[in-house]
């Protein structure tokens, strides 16, 4: 009887040890995962043409583009007037970054140079600042038809939007490394409406998995408070109204907060909803509340997705429906996986003390930590 029940112990602790290891994955990215709650390296590309040459502008966030194309001078990047000093001293090194073909051959690029950004927020966390741009010129040769692009130092999707002669721009996403489809200068298409949508409901699904760990995180919280799938989907539901309203409204410019003021609360929701998760066990209004709140806080940075991209407006509606089924979708997949980790523990006596208090103090310290590093400029 005494090894049935120590058998049973050990089998009992290795579930509950597996479910918070589950549910507690995404915490072990921290190290790899940048503070802030967007993309660190904000990448977008605009391309223009006349009859005989081309400007290609490559934006992306300067102290992201010091540390890619400085390994060697180590973490701790110079004040700014010193970084955009390196960086234009740095372009013919970024230029190998980059391939641009006409009619399939690729070109030597003319001339390249770093253009600083006018304003300089020390406070605004990587990925949010004003950009740094590269700008790329040449001539492009006699009798081109087509035109293709790539961008090697870019880790992440990132819009391209090119237009000709002034005419109405396109815009496609390209994967890190991807080669564009050849556009044909003479006669640039924009996207057909489902190319829109299945673009931006990918956009939507990654920017939670594998891209949003705070999204995940607070994803989480809400799981643990209970297993219950009605309360689980009355919260996630208002969260999306909520971040649908002010991506929304961001878009069109009627309202924004500056990211100094949004990501600290942003991280400050993901502690709070941990934190009462320690010491309720119920739904109580306050937290729908909050969670509406948060959700409204994520719709401004869900806009740096969408907004300035050169996209038809009539296609904006369009990006933002999917963009949130894709968010949807995302969230429901990190609950459904979130379930499958504890289905067969979750009603035990011992759920809560070896699963929702562990993960839920995890993931308390993880916000509070991310608070107190974005108010202080670190992120």
């Amino acid at each position: 009887m005494g090894g049935l029940c120590s058998t049973w112990t050990r089998t009992r602790r290795r579930r509950t040890t597996s479910a918070s290891l589950a549910l507690l994955v995404p915490l072990g990215l921290l190290v790899e995962r940048p503070l802030t709650a967007h993309e660190t390296e904000n990448t977008h590309v605009q391309a223009t043409f006349s009859e005989s040459t081309y400007q290609i502008d490559v934006l992306n966030d300067p102290d992201w583009l010091w540390l890619m194309l400085s390994p060697e001078a180590g973490l701790i990047v110079p004040d700014f007037a010193e970084r955009d000093r390196q960086l234009a001293d740095l372009s013919d090194r970024f230029a190998e970054e980059l391939v641009v073909l006409f009619d399939g051959a690729p070109i030597a690029i003319s001339h390249t140079e770093y253009i600083a950004p006018i304003e300089h927020d020390p406070t605004a966390p990587m990925g949010w600042g004003e950009p740094g741009m590269f700008r790329l010129t040449g001539t492009i040769p006699e009798g081109a038809e087509r035109v293709q692009f790539a961008y090697g130092l870019v880790v992440d999707q990132y819009p391209i939007t090119l237009s000709v002669d002034g005419g109405t721009p396109v815009t496609r996403w390209l994967l890190a490394g991807e080669r564009s489809e050849a556009f044909v200068l003479a006669d640039l298409q924009p996207m057909t409406r489902l190319q829109v949508s299945g673009q931006y409901l990918q956009l939507g699904y990654t920017h939670i998995l594998p891209k949003g760990l705070d999204h995940i995180l607070f994803v989480l919280g809400i799981f643990l408070l209970s297993p219950r799938l009605k309360l689980i989907l009355l919260q996630v539901t208002a969260f999306t109204v909520a971040h649908t309203i002010t991506l929304a409204l961001t878009i069109y410019g009627v309202f924004a907060l500056p990211p100094s003021v949004v990501e600290p609360l942003i991280a400050l929701s993901i502690a709070y909803v941990a934190i009462e998760n320690l010491v309720t066990r119920e739904l109580q209004p306050w937290r729908m509340v909050l969670v509406f709140g948060f959700g409204l806080l994520h719709g401004m940075g869900f806009a740096g997705v969408l907004s300035d991209l050169g996209l038809p407006r009539s296609e904006f509606m369009t990006a933002l429906l999917t963009f949130n089924l894709g968010v949807e979708g995302g969230q429901l997949t990190v609950i459904a996986l979130a379930f499958g980790a504890v289905f067969q523990v979750q009603k035990q006596e011992w759920y809560r003390r070896w699963v929702v208090v562990p993960a839920s103090l995890a993931i308390a310290a993880t916000g509070l930590v991310w608070t107190v590093q974005r108010v202080g400029g670190l992120g």
